[in-house]
């Protein structure tokens, strides 16, 4: 079906979208909304309504993690985090479809209170019943076994993350000084332990075999701002790029392949990509990705 006329035919009404979404994610078809504009918890919700609804993921009664990253001390317009609206749209989604509790926590670079609160993320869910902004506790990280793991055998993963009902991937798109980017893939070394700084030398390699462990239940990236240069750090508005948009999915090689774009790069640049989709954790080929503009 050429690209154009699907997205017409999505346009006609929301209940048949969300049932060809279905329909085509059940198919094995790699399907991403993206929603743009200023307005940032209703673009989050427009892009994960694009999908079928929170409830396709989250079910009554079910605990959820939700992982942005706040792992530096800067403030929403620096581009270092994930934008506290997005974060704060995708936790309300999570309990308007019934879940029981949810949580948000990250292992940070920078003194974790400082950037909890500084981040806007905590003072954003301050308050909200049935949600619970934890710091790491270092006692809580496990060693989990990498069923054929090319570059890890085994790692320690938090298990507040490992035991959750869903797990809910919201990284900011930003780049990295040393994968260019960092997306959703490498968002997930927010729930690793262990000395980090050691997987470096091959961390694309690492990064797929972490991921091919902590699945994502669905990605949700923050390209509300992007930070273009000097990360993952930033601090200068000068690098921070604004383009209002929000992408979701449940491939999260599709989710970083095509947020990649946004940067004027390909793909197949991003070595943490291509080394997900040879392990066959999602499609980084952008011409079998369905694009569903929210």
């Amino acid at each position: 079906m050429d690209r154009r006329v699907f997205l017409r035919i999505l346009g006609l009404t929301p209940l048949f979208g969300h049932w060809l979404v279905k329909e085509l994610a059940a198919a094995g078809q790699s399907v991403l909304a993206v929603a743009e504009g200023t307005d940032y918890g209703r673009i989050t919700r427009q892009a994960i309504n694009a999908l079928g609804g929170m409830g396709r993921f989250v079910k009554p009664g079910q605990t959820v993690v939700v992982k942005p990253n706040m792992g530096w001390d800067r403030n929403a317009e620096q581009g270092a985090n994930t934008h506290p609206l997005v974060v704060k749209a995708v936790v309300e989604e999570c309990l308007k479809a019934g879940a029981k509790k949810v949580k948000v926590f990250d292992r940070t670079c920078n003194d974790e209170r400082r950037c909890y609160i500084n981040s806007g993320i905590e003072p954003a869910l301050k308050g909200m019943k049935n949600v619970e902004v934890k710091h790491i506790e270092d006692e809580r990280f496990r060693k989990v076994s990498i069923v054929n793991g090319v570059t890890l055998k085994e790692w320690e993963l938090y298990d507040e993350a490992l035991n959750a009902d869903v797990f809910i991937n919201v990284p900011v798109a930003k780049h990295h000084g040393l994968t260019k980017l960092t997306l959703g893939l490498k968002n997930v070394m927010g729930v690793m332990g262990g000395n980090r700084g050691s997987i470096h030398k091959k961390i694309d390699g690492a990064l797929a075999d972490i991921n091919s462990v902590m699945k994502s239940h669905l990605v949700v990236i923050d390209a509300t701002r992007v930070l273009t240069a000097h990360g993952p750090q930033g601090g200068d508005l000068r690098d921070v790029k604004v383009l209002n948009k929000v992408i979701a999915g449940t491939d999260i090689v599709a989710a970083d392949a095509y947020a990649t774009t946004l940067f004027g790069l390909k793909p197949a640049d991003i070595a943490v990509t291509v080394a997900a989709y040879k392990r066959g954790l999602g499609e980084m080929d952008l011409k079998k990705i369905r694009i569903v503009k929210a």
